[in-house]
């Protein structure tokens, strides 16, 4: 695994190519190591895991690793250090250059925002080998960010998709030329980066916690507290500020 620094952008490599970068323990604590210091540094405002190669995002877990433990040995952040991180109100992208097999699916089911190469495909193969996608929490959250027949067939048949129909049933934002993939990514960082720091993470606090809630009554009078840092800090008053002044903000994040 390996890490790049972009502005505000952090690159986190999945570099197992040999594997179709499949996770070891050691490269799940890798990961959980690099998501922290992503959580850690305010300066860094988005983070992007893809795999090294065209190939292969992820196909999950390394089966021979596996096979020498009695199961697997994940950090207690979950598959790839992200799947049981529930705190991180920072955004993370899936950058899906290939293959997304298994665990790989569980990652872009974690991530809030996903793009896809055109050649990526997608499977949730765990029924074939007697087992389900529990690790990663991917059938839930596949249960609450897809329309649910479409979660249960990818589910229950375990059968390969392409970009495009990923695309289609909600898995991928969108779908590009694997040459144009990180670019995507920048363009969609760019974006986030424009908010304010504290807006960002707020908004995803809430619309997280939100699936939880049950109902919409409840979902409103929920305690948020990302959105209370949010609407007592400077840079709330620098927004508005900046508006009326026809000027470009400066966040400091408080």
């Amino acid at each position: 695994m390996r890490t790049k620094r972009e502005g505000a952008l952090f690159w986190i490599v999945i570099d197992r190519p040999k594997v179709l970068n499949a996770l070891d323990p050691a490269a799940h604590a890798a990961m959980s190591e690099a998501l922290d210091a992503y959580a850690a540094d305010a300066s860094l405002r988005v983070a992007a895991i893809t795999g090294e190669g065209a190939r292969a995002f992820c196909v999950g877990s390394d089966l021979k690793a596996r096979a020498e433990r009695s199961a697997d040995q994940h950090p207690p952040t979950g598959f790839a250090g992200l799947t049981h991180r529930f705190d991180l109100n920072k955004p993370v992208i899936a950058a899906v250059n290939g293959l997304a097999i298994g665990g790989g699916v569980e990652i872009v089911a974690a991530c809030d925002l996903a793009f896809a190469a055109e050649h990526a495909e997608f499977s949730l193969p765990e029924p074939k080998v007697g087992l389900a996608a529990l690790g990663g929490g991917g059938l839930q959250r596949l249960a609450r960010s897809l329309p649910l027949k479409q979660a249960m067939e990818l589910v229950l048949t375990g059968r390969r998709i392409g970009a495009e129909e990923a695309k289609r049933i909600g898995l991928v934002n969108d779908v590009v030329p694997l040459a144009e993939l990180q670019d995507r990514v920048r363009q969609a960082a760019t974006l986030i980066a424009e908010g304010a720091p504290l807006a960002i993470e707020a908004s995803k606090e809430v619309m997280l916690k939100s699936l939880g809630a049950g109902d919409i009554e409840t979902a409103l009078r929920a305690r948020y507290p990302a959105a209370e840092r949010m609407l007592a800090s400077e840079d709330a008053i620098e927004g508005q500020r900046a508006f009326l002044e026809k000027r470009k903000p400066v966040w400091k994040g408080r």
